[in-house]
């Protein structure tokens, strides 16, 4: 394609939001009533999650980060996270490209995000386990 992608531009901008506010939420949890609900595409390269739960949850998948979550860790790439699903605590890890919806109910705040194509995806890198 020639010329410049604005909609990719302003995507990645999008998803340069919600690392920050993830990276802070990391380093000095989420002040007051702060929450996020998170949904993205389960089926995304990169994505790791339990089987039982990728069953549950073929396409996309919302998450709620707000009392009880472990070891948020925030990566150029994605974010590694523990929640509690059933009683049993299991690490996730989402990379931002996977990203469908963000929004912090308390701030009145929300994104929308449009994963990238096929072929886009194919060129995005994801860190190893």
């Amino acid at each position: 394609m020639d010329g410049f992608n604005y909609e990719e531009m302003v995507q990645e901008s999008l998803r340069g939001v919600v690392r920050e506010a993830l990276k802070t939420a990391a380093t000095e949890g989420l002040p007051g009533a702060h929450h996020f609900y998170i949904a993205f595409k389960t089926d995304y390269p990169g994505v790791q999650l339990a089987d039982y739960l990728r069953e549950r949850h073929p396409e996309e998948m919302t998450i709620v980060i707000q009392h009880q979550y472990w070891g948020l860790e925030v990566d150029d790439h994605g974010f590694y996270i523990t929640l509690s699903f059933s009683d049993s605590q299991e690490k996730i890890y989402v990379p931002f490209h996977a990203l469908i919806s963000f929004m912090d109910p308390y701030a009145k705040f929300g994104l929308q995000f449009t994963p990238p194509t096929f072929v886009e995806k194919e060129e995005l890198s994801t860190p190893e386990d």
